[in-house]
């Protein structure tokens, strides 16, 4: 299908944008797309109009997010092909059986499943009775990971290496905004984590140049114990829905025996 001068236009734009999100010449790009660089250079000037099949080759080669796809394919004149499909529904039934394989086996130790924005989709029963451990405020019960941790009320004061740990994840975040910088949703969510009280203004940027180390535990203080933990992503590779792309499990692990032992029923 033929699509406007102007929405060729459009897609010439996105096209460029998305190059420049990924720091790729159109060299660079021709070389992952497996086409000329004239041709990139006149898809960006709207000079040549794309193929479906092209469009899929230029976003597999800029590894553009499947949410952010079928606007690319709108600006090419196509209609859109992904749908974001909640995991309760019945068309998701075999990946909610793997999604409750691992929480399952997961325990007793605390397992989570959290959307691209660490909202809490489902948790195992480690996960509840880990969280049971520490008074919290009903206001900030788990409904979202991240906020959960940076929240004043929630297990910030429980973390003993709160600002290692909080560092650490604010440049996640900070990493998911430049690599989709048309999520307002996302920028939104790290400005609201940046509002919280003494979190350092150097967080407020990311951090290009820093280095982290191999391993990363979280620590928590419980009476006169410490409870260290560490935690594995899990996501699904082939998936070609948004809301499975975006989903994560999160397994965490003790560090230690006596984390272990904790654990242990």
């Amino acid at each position: 299908m033929k699509s406007s001068s102007k929405a060729e236009a459009s897609f010439g734009m996105l096209l460029r944008q998305w190059r420049a999100v990924r720091r790729l010449s159109q060299l660079d790009l021709a070389l992952e797309a497996d086409i000329s660089m004239r041709h990139v250079s006149w898809l960006e000037t709207g000079r040549s109009h794309p193929s479906r099949e092209m469009v899929a080759r230029l976003a597999e080669a800029l590894e553009i997010p499947l949410r952010e796809r079928n606007p690319v394919l709108l600006a090419a004149g196509y209609a859109p092909v992904y749908r974001q499909t909640g995991l309760d529904s019945p068309d998701m039934d075999a990946a909610r059986r793997a999604v409750d394989f691992f929480l399952e086996k997961q325990d007793p130790y605390p397992g989570l499943v959290v959307d691209r924005y660490w909202n809490i989709l489902k948790e195992n029963d480690g996960t509840r009775r880990f969280f049971s451990l520490f008074p919290v405020s009903e206001a900030v019960l788990p409904r979202n990971g991240m906020r959960f941790l940076f929240h004043p009320e929630g297990l910030r004061p429980f973390i003993t290496n709160w600002e290692n740990v909080a560092a650490r994840l604010i440049q996640r975040v900070h990493r998911e905004v430049a690599a989709d910088p048309s999520d307002e949703k996302m920028k939104d969510f790290r400005d609201e984590l940046l509002s919280y009280p003494a979190v350092p203004n150097r967080w407020r940027v990311q951090d290009l140049d820093g280095t982290s180390p191999p391993f990363l535990t979280l620590d928590y203080r419980r009476g006169s114990s410490t409870l260290r933990l560490f935690s594995a992503l899990t996501t699904f590779g082939t998936a070609q829905d948004i809301g499975l792309q975006e989903l994560r499990i999160e397994s965490f692990f003790p560090a230690d025996e006596t984390t272990r032992a904790a654990f242990i029923p």
